[in-house]
């Protein structure tokens, strides 16, 4: 048997096959698939979700670095004007030191107090040091 035969033979059987009752042969009945064209793949969307997630998590350390970067630059401000003030007190406290260790000073209170200095000469004990 040739091809052409069994190409005869196939389409004669088919025909018999859909012949109606009265005699005549059924319409083909073309059935139409709809494709449904996607315009994200789902790779794409794993892919795309991975890296929002992973945007998402960058951004949070960021805000959290920044935030307390924000605190401790607060607290080194505090602690510098904290120092500010403690120096200016320590620069008060020496100018005090510098007006009641005045030899003149502590002549008079002695002398107020009954207190008498023979044959000696009061000096400030830093310039002594000198």
């Amino acid at each position: 048997m040739g091809a052409s035969e069994a190409k005869n033979w196939q389409q004669s059987a088919w025909q018999e096959k859909h012949v109606t009752h009265t005699g005549q042969a059924e319409p083909k009945r073309q059935v139409k698939v709809k494709v449904h064209k996607r315009w994200v793949t789902p790779g794409e969307k794993l892919m795309y979700t991975v890296f929002s997630v992973l945007a998402v998590v960058a951004l949070f350390f960021a805000v959290s670095f920044s935030s307390s970067a924000d605190a401790l630059n607060r607290d080194v401000q505090q602690l510098q004007q904290q120092v500010q003030e403690q120096q200016s007190a320590n620069e008060n406290l020496q100018f005090k030191v510098k007006e009641l260790s005045n030899p003149d000073r502590i002549l008079r209170i002695a002398k107020e107090n009954g207190l008498q200095i023979q044959n000696t000469q009061v000096k400030q004990a830093s310039m002594i040091a000198n």
